[in-house]
């Protein structure tokens, strides 16, 4: 797989430009802040409809335009297909898929897949628990594009049980203040009838999500233990792990003592188990959800557990070992992605001024048996001498002032 040709209009820095890539290695050289980022951004956003630098659409498009374009020809097994993304504030995006409108924009996820390493990976280590979150579950969606639809249920039927719980709480803690007990003031499910109903669809998509996110960790971890040993001169491994809202719920409980703080006992469970277990967590936390107006059980709660031997990765590795786990999560990722049988475009922003020599040899030497790689640097020195040496099969583009030049 990988991109033939992409086309921006309105695109961030960028009024119009057209580019022509090639398989294997294509290098974008140039000093920050003239728009190679942007670029890469770009080819980012078709393989997974959001960006790795910002959360809302708004900042993507152009200042002074209404919209934006992003154009893109991609090559997968011999096909030509080409996926087109409207950009719209304030209104629903659209797409195509060969000059053919889609009925919404994640019909086109699965076309592009990429894996993209950038210096705000680092996030994945020290920050908080939704980049880790949402490094899993966009994971998912690459991996498996359904998961897209999956991910938007749940958020939706979230949205919506959020909203009940806090209009209700209102009420309960109306009724607490003027002097009565939990019990006489906690409204049933005959009181919110929709409640229930709620309930059924969070515990419906989130079990589904749940049980992507656990398969995914599983099928990770020995790529991960891998990809960091290889980057790493700590003797400590690296460990994935899960924290879970849902058996941290249970566990205040005395029927579902059986559920241990990991996700070692989740893992057997298949979704039905894990839909009757969001429904009981959900059962068990009741009262304290009606008192802050919020759902306090389901994926969104939960955090992917980074370990360097028995201790955090947060708050105990050094800068160069967080570089390292980021690293090898996004090494995992594409490695994990090739094994069956996907060849992801590997997109490397402006990430080799911040490793050391060891580390730059070794992600070149990974980068070239990509089908295809995008790869920034302001100056070419901090590019692998394996990545510079293809000038007969590769290309090089100069980026300044917005203007993007093929050298060859």
């Amino acid at each position: 797989m990988y991109v033939q040709a992409l086309a921006l209009r309105d695109f961030r820095s960028y009024a119009c430009v057209d580019l022509e890539l090639v398989p294997g290695v294509n290098l974008f050289v140039g000093p920050n802040g003239h728009g190679k980022t942007n670029l890469m951004e770009a080819v980012g956003y078709i393989a997974t409809l959001s960006s790795h630098r910002v959360s809302s659409d708004i900042p993507l498009v152009r200042r002074g335009a209404s919209s934006a374009i992003v154009r893109c020809t991609v090559i997968s097994e011999q096909r030509e297909l080409l996926v087109e993304l409207e950009l719209v504030p304030g209104k629903a995006n659209r797409a195509r898929l060969n000059h053919s409108p889609v009925a919404r924009p994640r019909a086109v996820l699965g076309a592009l897949r990429s894996v993209l390493f950038a210096p705000e990976d680092l996030a994945l280590i020290r920050g908080d628990p939704a980049e880790r979150r949402r490094f899993i579950d966009d994971f998912l969606v690459t991996r498996s594009p359904r998961f897209a639809g999956v991910r938007a249920d749940y958020d939706r039927a979230l949205k919506q049980r959020n909203a009940l719980l806090k209009s209700a709480g209102i009420r309960y803690r109306s009724g607490r203040r003027r002097g009565g007990n939990s019990t006489e003031n906690e409204p049933n499910f005959a009181d919110l009838p929709t409640l229930e109903v709620w309930n059924v669809h969070v515990a419906r998509h989130g079990a589904e999500l749940l049980a992507g996110r656990l398969a995914a960790i599983h099928d990770l971890s020995p790529y991960v233990e891998k990809a960091y040993h290889a980057v790493s001169e700590s003797a400590a491994g690296a460990r994935l792990g899960y924290s879970s809202s849902l058996t941290q719920a249970l566990s205040k409980g005395t029927s579902c003592d059986s559920l241990n703080d990991d996700q070692t006992s989740l893992l057997s469970a298949d979704k039905d188990v894990l839909r009757s277990q969001l429904l009981a967590g959900l059962a068990q936390v009741r009262s304290a959800e009606l008192e802050r107006g919020t759902t306090l059980v389901g994926p969104h709660r939960d955090d992917l557990i980074l370990r360097l031997g028995e201790l955090p990765a947060k708050g105990y590795a050094s800068h160069g070992e967080s570089w390292s786990y980021a690293l090898a999560l996004r090494l995992a990722c594409f490695e994990l992605l090739r094994a069956e049988g996907s060849e992801p475009v590997l997109i490397l922003d402006d990430v080799f001024s911040e490793l050391d020599n060891q580390r730059r040899k070794l992600l070149g030497d990974v980068a070239i048996k990509a089908s295809q790689v995008l790869i920034t640097a302001a100056v070419a020195e901090d590019i692998p001498s394996s990545l510079l040496q293809v000038r007969d099969t590769g290309a090089r583009f100069d980026v300044a002032d917005g203007v993007v030049r093929r050298v060859y």
